[in-house]
């Protein structure tokens, strides 16, 4: 085995089903299945090189030195590559993000699935798809539904080895689009690691775990039919529950601002005019907005004129995570 550099490149992805509350946090397998579809234009680009003369190591994230919290969930990760791969070398990590972290757009989903393939290929190793993604997955819960392409579910599993994200449909299977209305670049207060760990003491939590097989299975058929208004209604109602279960939460979680009221109620007034829109919502403040690929200028022109919206990103379905030649060192 031979330790190098390696180069992944990852997409963040946006639940249409969400992953809220852990049975096992530590090694963070989820309540629930949850279905998400990879984003093309949010991505992380993620280098990293296993080198004997480093003493300890060396983190940057967004060309600065990365801060505590940050740290220790890099070392913890790379110590997970360095077991499986039998090495104690230290690492030197670079990564960067093409779009805003910390604000809801699912930033340490794709920052952990770069992570965990540069970094089991620099270390010499060549995971499976499944491997990967169950690694990605202890490193932040939605990185392992980045590790396949297109349109994925996340099974929940019953340990460890069978909680991993698997493929429901190529990238091309359907040209959705996600237009997301940025109104906050500001990371979140509370972050996600938080909220889960929350989840368990709002009382409509068990509510939801009863009404998820029936939307699961709602969602699965409207993506194989692409029936974009079944997916809508499932898909708005399952975000606004996330949200109901952050709120009702000891202490409360509150992601909710102005703006982001202020985009939801736009896109029930577009719906009304007759443009098939969709609104979602991960833990944090900005809207994700799906609607098919002919619809989507039309939204995205939209959403430009709400004064709140600082920020448009439009995605089509993504590709799985890849290696790159091009290194950020």
């Amino acid at each position: 085995m031979s330790l190098g550099k390696a180069t992944a490149i990852a997409c963040s992805n946006i639940a249409f089903i969400k992953y809220w509350g852990n049975r096992d946090a530590a090694l963070r397998l989820p309540l629930n299945n949850s279905i998400s579809m990879n984003l093309d234009h949010a991505t992380t680009r993620t280098t990293v090189a296993f080198d004997a003369m480093l003493n300890d190591d060396e983190i940057v994230i967004g060309d600065r030195a990365a801060n505590a919290a940050q740290r220790v969930r890099v070392v913890a990760h790379l110590e997970r590559v360095r077991a499986l791969a039998h090495i104690e070398t230290r690492a030197r990590v670079h990564s960067r993000n093409n779009f805003p972290m910390g604000a809801g757009i699912a930033s340490s989903a794709s920052a952990f699935a770069a992570l965990s393939l540069a970094a089991t290929r620099a270390a010499g190793l060549a995971l499976s798809e499944r491997e990967l993604s169950i690694l990605a997955r202890q490193g932040s819960g939605s990185a392992c539904r980045s590790i396949p392409a297109g349109f994925v579910e996340w099974l929940a599993g019953t340990s460890s080895a069978d909680s991993y994200a698997v493929q429901i449909a190529p990238p091309s299977f359907w040209d959705l689009r996600d237009v997301i209305a940025v109104v906050s670049t500001t990371e979140k207060h509370v972050g996600s690691t938080e909220g889960h760990a929350a989840a368990s003491s709002s009382h409509f939590l068990a509510a939801r775990l009863q009404a998820l097989p029936e939307r699961l299975a709602r969602v699965r058929h409207a993506l194989a039919t692409r029936d974009l208004e079944m997916l809508g209604n499932a898909i708005e109602q399952d975000a606004i529950e996330l949200h109901l279960i952050a709120m009702t939460s000891r202490p409360p979680i509150f992601y909710w601002s102005p703006g982001m009221v202020r985009v939801i109620q736009a896109v029930h007034a577009w719906r009304g005019e007759g443009l098939a829109v969709y609104f979602t919502l991960d833990a944090g403040p900005n809207v994700h907005l799906i609607c098919e690929a002919r619809d989507a200028d039309s939204v995205a022109m939209r959403v430009r004129e709400i004064p709140e919206v600082v920020q448009v990103i439009v995605n089509a379905p993504g590709d799985a995570a890849y290696l790159t030649d091009q290194h950020l060192f």
